[in-house]
């Protein structure tokens, strides 16, 4: 089986040396690079392909939002799937972490979680799912809520299927694979394929970005 290549990007030397050993110390894991700064956080991210990257927020040359946005459009730019973006953070919820989810970060994880969270954050964002801190994460999507009837519903909305559409809605509301297959009677892979289908209509990156996806354009309570 082939390993998570991870990455990870902060200006602090003492903090990357423990996430370096930490991520190596996994079987299914591998280190492939670590930046200081933003900038050097689009170079790492153009020459080692990493499948998941660990990204601080406050950094000098470049930000970690305007590195994360660099990164997701280049990966754009390439027609590449690019790499998933953690964000590292020390506030339980700052206005900078809404910022990053909305340049394409897959979610983000506080700087003082334990080892096993920040472990499990990356192989889940790799499976394509989002990591929110859990306390944060209602207060995380308000910020992206839509004013009701503020916003048509999108064009590419409607062209979904009415199982689509339902599968969306239970998806935006934060619920599993498993926990989606079980309300709508269907298999965990009957409902990862319409998973996939889904993003593929709305052209989105990822779970978390259908999150905000809904709640931008008023499509769940």
């Amino acid at each position: 089986m082939s390993r998570i290549r991870v990455a990870l990007v902060d200006d602090q030397a003492l903090f990357r040396a423990g996430i370096r050993m930490l991520v190596s110390s996994q079987a299914d894991l591998e280190f492939v690079g670590e930046a200081a700064n933003g900038r050097e956080a689009v170079q790492l991210a153009a020459d080692e392909h990493p499948d998941v990257m660990l990204m601080d927020i406050r950094m000098p040359e470049l930000d970690g939002i305007q590195a994360t946005a660099e990164i997701v459009q280049d990966a754009a730019d390439a027609a590449g799937p690019g790499p998933r973006i953690i964000v590292l953070t020390t506030f339980d919820l700052d206005e900078s972490a809404a910022r990053a989810i909305r340049a394409g970060a897959s979610g983000f994880v506080l700087k003082d979680a334990d080892p096993e969270f920040l472990l499990a954050a990356i192989r889940t964002v790799h499976a394509g799912n989002a990591v929110i801190a859990a306390s944060a994460t209602r207060r995380l999507f308000e910020e992206f809520r839509a004013t009701p009837d503020a916003v048509p519903q999108p064009t590419a909305f409607a062209e979904l299927t009415p199982r689509e559409r339902e599968i969306f809605v239970l998806a935006a509301r934060g619920l599993s694979n498993a926990e989606i297959a079980a309300a709508e009677f269907l298999s965990e892979a009957t409902v990862k394929t319409h998973v996939s289908r889904i993003l593929t209509k709305l052209s989105l990156r990822d779970r978390v970005q259908l999150v905000v996806y809904a709640y931008e354009n008023g499509l769940v309570d």
